[in-house]
């Protein structure tokens, strides 16, 4: 990779005010440590083993959200549900007012009389858990790597997901303490996540690999929320949970085979892609140790930038990841099937946007037409202004089916450029501490998975129109105040706390204080 003015082409010369926008300082790289193919190299593998690694997490999370439908013996309480449903809108003939009702499983599979508090409390356990080890997940990940807990997060999770119908039949409390479980095992696969791109991933292509990766959690989506209503339809809803958990094994198996914590003990790795990766993240790739600046992450004004920001758009994502069915199910009346179709079909948008986003903005940084503090909030603006724009749209959408799934999908869907902004931006401003900082911003943006769905059945509770356009108006006003907060206060320039002393000892005596 050649040298431009001293400076590797992942560096930018300073500017007239003295600053740099650097994605590394100077280093020494070798001519022949040119950028190797993409195509079937060990970072993109990587990427793609990652993408099946949370489609399973993403499956393993929202199975029982449809799940539930046909485990719950909902008989009893379908007269209060209709005599409490205001039907605003007509029941046209692509719905009907028995969408609520259980759907006829196989001969042997149990059903329960849980009634809706219950039910709520199942279906939030998993946050409770998932909120425990975000922080430590990803501290432990960036000091002994994250492939063993990415892998054994995901691996965890799925042999718990197995015991789910003997936990059921247990009882709830049984089943709420199992959720939980899963929930504390999931928690650590997005910290580890981003401390392995930490050491694997080529400044210029964090972009493209972070949101390929990422983008697994919305392909998962897709697939397991229509999948498991046929499942729960065909074979009962107990298959349900052993599919998920044997994929979640199956992949996990293949993830121990084939990946390696970093580039220098990849089995199979080129020494040309080696060196290209090794040179190209520098000291930034090595592991931060015990010890972590911990005051001053708690005074960096970028860090909780992304902390409030990425609260915001997960208010949005939550209230639609757990609410969506029920808006459609009491308001728009889509039947069953229907309706898990279109609860889905946002996500498949949301997917192709985000690994769009990162091909294009790794496709500014290259040709350094921007610099990664602009491309960051271009962005963020872009994946939380325009959806919330499209949410208002939603909630003055009346009883046209048409109109509000249309403007649901073009939410979701252009949300997923966010995925290229606020989303990977912790490995900016501490590459040594990617992981650590994703564990403390998960756990705060895993609130809103929690409060949302509360907020929304208060809001909601007499199934107005108007109940559910405060709904997506709240999320939209919430959503455009996180773009607001990441513009003023969010950063793409390496921290001079997440520098090594002898970095910054460096760093200060070229002049390139990064702030």
């Amino acid at each position: 990779m050649a040298l431009q003015n001293g400076f590797s082409i992942n560096s930018t010369p300073l500017d007239e005010s003295g600053e740099t926008t650097p994605l590394l300082k100077k280093q020494v790289v070798d001519v022949d440590d040119s950028v190797p193919p993409q195509c079937c190299s060990a970072r993109y593998n990587l990427a793609i083993m990652m993408f099946f690694g949370f489609s399973v997490v993403y499956g393993l999370r929202v199975n029982l959200s449809v799940a539930m439908v046909a485990m719950v013996n909902g008989t009893n309480s379908q007269t209060t549900l209709n005599s409490s449903v205001g039907h605003e809108c007509p029941v046209s003939s692509h719905g009907n007012n028995n969408g609520s009702q259980t759907p006829d499983q196989p001969d042997g599979i149990p059903q329960y009389s849980w009634d809706s508090p219950t039910q709520g409390l199942l279906l939030g356990a998993f946050f409770f858990g998932y909120l425990v080890t975000q922080i430590p997940g990803g501290y432990l990940a960036g000091h002994f790597g994250g492939s063993i807990f990415l892998g054994g997060g995901v691996l965890g999770t799925a042999a718990l997901t197995l015991l789910t119908p003997l936990a059921a039949q247990l009882g709830p409390y049984w089943l709420f303490g199992l959720r939980a479980l899963e929930g504390f095992g999931e928690g650590v696969t997005f910290p580890a996540m981003m401390a392995m791109w930490a050491r694997w991933a080529p400044p210029l292509e964090r972009s493209r690999l972070i949101s390929l990766s990422g983008s697994g959690a919305n392909f998962g989506a897709f697939v397991a929320l229509p999948l498991t209503g046929f499942i729960c339809h065909s074979l009962g809803w107990p298959a349900v949970f052993y599919m998920c958990g044997g994929a979640g094994c199956i992949w996990a198996v293949f993830w121990f085979i084939l990946v390696s914590d970093q580039p220098g003990t990849h089995p199979r790795i080129s020494t040309r892609e080696k060196h290209y990766i090794i040179n190209s993240i520098g000291k930034d790739g090595g592991a931060h140790g015990w010890s972590v600046p911990l005051l001053p992450m708690v005074l960096s004004v970028p860090l909780w930038a992304i902390i409030v920001s990425q609260m915001c758009a997960n208010w949005g994502y939550y209230t639609l990841l757990t609410s969506l069915p029920t808006y459609m199910d009491t308001v728009l009346h889509f039947d069953l099937r229907q309706n898990a179709f279109l609860s889905a079909l946002p996500y498949l948008g949301g997917w192709a946007f985000s690994v769009i986003s990162g091909v294009v903005a790794d496709s500014l940084l290259e040709k350094e037409l921007l610099s990664v503090t602009a491309v960051r909030k271009i962005f963020t603006i872009t994946g939380l202004l325009l959806p919330a724009a499209f949410l208002v749209a939603v909630g003055f959408s009346g009883c046209s089916g048409v109109l509000a799934v249309t403007f649901l999908t073009l939410s979701t869907t252009v949300g997923g450029t966010s995925a290229a902004g606020v989303f990977i931006n912790q490995i900016d401003i501490a590459p040594r501490y990617a992981g650590v900082l994703l564990g403390i911003t998960n756990t705060f943006a895993t609130i809103p998975g929690v409060v949302a769905p509360i907020i929304t059945g208060y809001l909601t509770k007499d199934h107005s129109l108007a109940g559910w356009r405060n709904v997506f108006c709240l999320s939209a006003g919430i959503s455009a105040g996180g773009a607001l907060v990441f513009t003023l206060f969010g950063s793409g320039k390496v921290q001079k706390w997440a520098l090594a002393e002898e970095e910054q000892a460096e760093t200060e005596r070229d002049g390139l204080i990064p702030t």
